[in-house]
């Protein structure tokens, strides 16, 4: 393990859990140890987080903490947690929460432990700013979350489809071939004179999401004003996916449900747009492609897509052993771990210097150096504010692209009323 400086905050952080177990062995009766009182500790999350062999390891040099890993699907995992907190039962100890949800509950707040409270301020420069702030109180008073991973963007590629159209297939040459999403779309064409038994790209939301990262102002501005209709950045992300759409490129899938899993199997879309946690995805699910996806630079060179953090619901039993938990799991050395074992991109900057992420190949990938790629991304990445109602605003817009991709509605017509809904939305 590379020493990255850290070194002080984290002995902190393990003596504390230290002085608490050490605590919980020091009874009124003879003989009580600490083994005795154990503290039951349960992480819910969702996808892969990377922490079944963390949490082992953890339990081994805590002997008083015992760790459970709920692992939940993406949707159904947030709306328990929404359910669970109306409750004020049912949570996890720790509980991860992704960026498309964590606006709404970050401004249900109250709800979750204070992580200022037990010292989280002294680790806030470990992160990037955005992703430090996202989770931050609007006076800096309040933080509810510590930054596991981003999704730093690259473009992933099926090498032997392209080479099967006449196209490039080393990752240099494919970058050139489209640093603009308009070059992509007209390598697309290119592709598909192919006639080829595949799709350029597997879905419009995907394009569209990806356009959409790379703008420096999205649905809302800072003061949560709906800006869809008055600056480009929503709009260039439409039209993009519409161009993409009437050309024909799109396989029309809907990301993550089992055809679209069938399809990365099976190779029915020769791109796909990639955040590093996307290579955990496809490796996890087609397994039988490895050697045939290939990562390069997505169009633009940059973006972010995803990324989670960790909070504490204050329903917990255990907060302060649920801090130390979560400051651990989170800090540079398990974050590195993490990457190298998943491919989820690091939020810490620190680490986007070290060689152990900057020289990373990923064997599965046609030992693509998937650490420069998606460091470069990220760091190029303009911040743009999600605002309170991003998650429903951008489903609505996701949904009527949606239909202009089945032929169920015009482009103008969609657009129009995704702006209405938006609009109600947004003032709900």
């Amino acid at each position: 393990m590379t020493n990255l400086g850290r070194g002080p905050r984290l002995v902190a952080a393990l003596v504390a859990v230290g002085t608490l177990a050490a605590a919980s062995g020091c009874g009124d009766g003879a003989g009580k140890t600490a083994i005795e009182d154990v503290v039951t500790l349960v992480v819910a999350d969702f996808g892969n987080f990377g922490y079944k062999k963390l949490l082992r390891e953890y339990e081994q040099a805590h002997p008083n903490i015992k760790v459970t890993e709920r692992v939940g699907e993406y949707n159904k995992h947030h709306e328990e947690l929404a359910a669970q907190l109306d409750k004020g039962a049912g949570a996890g100890d720790i509980v991860g929460i992704d960026e498309g949800y964590m606006v709404g509950f970050r401004n249900r707040s109250k709800d979750f432990v204070n992580l200022l409270d037990h010292g989280a301020a002294t680790l806030a420069d470990q992160w990037l700013p955005w992703k430090w702030q996202d989770t931050l109180s609007a006076d800096g008073k309040y933080q509810i979350g510590l930054g596991t991973d981003i999704g730093g963007l690259g473009m992933c590629y099926r090498s032997d489809l392209l080479q099967q159209a006449g196209l490039p297939t080393d990752r240099d040459k494919v970058a050139q071939l489209w640093p603009t999403w308009e070059a992509y779309l007209e390598t697309g064409n290119r592709f598909r004179q192919a006639n080829l038994p595949a799709q350029w790209t597997d879905a419009a939301s995907n394009l569209f999401n990806q356009v959409l990262s790379q703008q420096e102002v999205g649905y809302f501005d800072r003061s949560e004003r709906l800006v869809a209709d008055t600056e480009p950045g929503v709009k260039r992300a439409w039209d993009v996916s519409v161009a993409m759409i009437a050309a024909g490129q799109s396989a029309k899938y809907r990301t993550f449900n089992t055809q679209w899993v069938a399809a990365l199997q099976g190779g029915r879309f020769a791109t796909l747009a990639c955040p590093a946690w996307m290579l955990g995805w496809i490796q996890q699910n087609a397994p039988a492609t490895r050697g045939m996806w290939d990562v390069t630079a997505v169009p633009g060179g940059s973006g972010n897509w995803g990324g989670s953090w960790l909070a504490i619901p204050k329903q917990t039993a255990h907060p302060a052993e649920a801090y130390a938990l979560a400051a651990w799991l989170t800090a540079p050395e398990q974050q590195l771990r993490i990457f190298i074992e998943t491919g989820n991109l690091p939020s810490q900057p620190e680490l986007y210097t070290d060689p152990a992420v900057t020289g990373f190949s990923n064997p599965f990938f046609r030992d693509a150096p998937v650490g420069k790629i998606f460091t470069a991304s990220v760091q190029r990445k303009p911040p743009q504010y999600l605002g309170v109602h991003n998650a429903a605003v951008r489903k609505i817009f996701e949904d009527r692209l949606g239909e202009v991709e089945v032929g169920s509605k015009t482009p103008a017509a969609a657009w129009a009323e995704a702006l209405v809904q938006a609009r109600e939305a947004s003032t709900g």
